[in-house]
């Protein structure tokens, strides 16, 4: 077990994360009698998942409901994929695409109207 500080140094996460994820549901921890945390050492995978899945601009409440699908497999990769996990991070693949799509029309929108401006 170890303490918030320690998986913190470990993951490079804030203590400030570290307790957010806990209120989200994404991270659990014990107290000791004093009321520290204290964390198992599958946190530090646990925490480096949730990195990845908001670095793929994954909200908390979609990580939320992604995390139990996702889980460790002896001697193989890190993540075993569910059918419903795949499905839903396809999903949210397609709605980035979308998103991409949708600012490269602004941003064309915007530069005609910096051309149309600029007497371009």
């Amino acid at each position: 077990m170890m303490r918030i500080g320690e998986l913190s140094r470990r993951t490079g996460v804030s203590h400030r994360s570290l307790r957010y994820y806990e209120e989200q549901g994404l991270l659990v921890s014990e107290r000791t009698p004093r009321g520290h945390r204290l964390y198992p050492p599958a946190a530090v995978d646990r925490v480096i998942r949730i990195q990845e899945l908001y670095a793929a601009g994954l909200c908390s409440g979609k990580i939320y409901h992604l995390l139990p699908c996702m889980r460790d497999s002896d001697g193989g990769p890190a993540v075993t994929a569910t059918p419903w996990l795949v499905n839903e991070l396809i999903a949210e693949r397609h709605r980035i695409e979308q998103t991409i799509r949708d600012l490269e029309r602004s941003r064309d929108v915007l530069d005609e109207v910096i051309d149309t401006a600029a007497g371009r």
